[in-house]
């Protein structure tokens, strides 16, 4: 998925004619400096559901509706049909996804802050650079996706990110060190199964009973993070930092990979 991690010049142009001030930086996976998010790019839209509705429906054969750097923010879309957009750049804070078919859908540098998107279907999508910052997104499908944006807060009970690649991009880094970013996220039974989860950051994210089953966490930051009741057999630790992380209640730890590479081990939190 390597083509959809450079921002094209025609987003990137549309960016800036909308005012929305990047401050010459998109160098940081905190893209939110010096941005007015009260500004109608990010709280107003300029169609309705009905309006996307109607565009969908004269799309061509293999036609894809490009709705890059577009503002859809507060629209209910929800169990709508989307596979066949493109969704880059685009400002859907707030909107409502509820049950809707995103899948293999580009949502890169995407702004989905505080979007509703319970039960959504995102399988082999690409999330690079997204802004998911306390989203809803309980339920919701990643399998297979590229998964490299930041989902602060975010609550993510019950989701599948399974086979998912949620690494730091350490080969291309023009817009910095891009990964997976789950601070404070609610991880609750979520499923990780045979993920890519190298250099994760995860401080303070609550992990309780999720299934992290051949996961990779090398490299992952994962201080004051909750593993109770986590199935992490098969899991590789190599170098992941346990700071404070709550560990003592995690399932088939013994089954786990590089345990005893762990950093700040002896700060971890055994208590079961």
């Amino acid at each position: 998925m390597s083509r959809f991690r450079r921002v094209p010049l025609s987003v990137l142009a549309a960016l800036a004619m909308t005012g929305l001030g990047l401050s010459g930086n998109i160098a940081a996976q905190d893209l939110m400096t010096g941005l007015d998010l009260t500004s109608d790019a990010f709280t107003k839209a300029e169609m309705t559901r009905a309006d996307l509705e109607a565009q969908i429906a004269r799309l061509a054969p293999g036609e894809v509706l490009d709705l890059s750097a577009k503002s859809l923010n507060g629209l209910d879309l929800s169990r709508m049909d989307l596979r066949r957009t493109r969704l880059q750049a685009a400002r859907i804070n707030k909107v409502k996804l509820v049950g809707a078919n995103l899948e293999g859908v580009v949502l890169d540098q995407a702004w989905a802050l505080d979007a509703d998107m319970t039960g959504i279907t995102l399988k082999g999508a690409s999330l690079f650079a997204t802004q998911l910052r306390g989203a809803k997104l309980d339920g919701a499908d990643f399998t297979n996706a590229r998964v490299a944006g930041d989902f602060t807060g975010a609550s993510m009970k019950g989701a599948k990110l399974d086979g998912a690649d949620l690494s730091a991009d350490e080969k291309n880094q023009s817009m910095g060190l891009m990964r997976g970013a789950f601070k404070s996220a609610d991880l609750e039974g979520a499923s990780f199964k045979g993920a890519n989860m190298a250099r994760v950051y995860m401080e303070f994210a609550s992990l309780r009973g999720a299934n992290l089953t051949g996961a990779n966490l090398r490299g992952s930051e994962l201080a004051a993070a909750d593993f109770a009741g986590a199935d992490v057999s098969g899991a590789n630790f190599d170098g992941a930092d346990v700071n404070s992380a709550k560990i003592g209640a995690m399932k088939n730890a013994s089954e786990s990979k590089n345990f005893d590479k762990v950093k700040n081990l002896e700060r971890a939190n055994r208590n079961q």
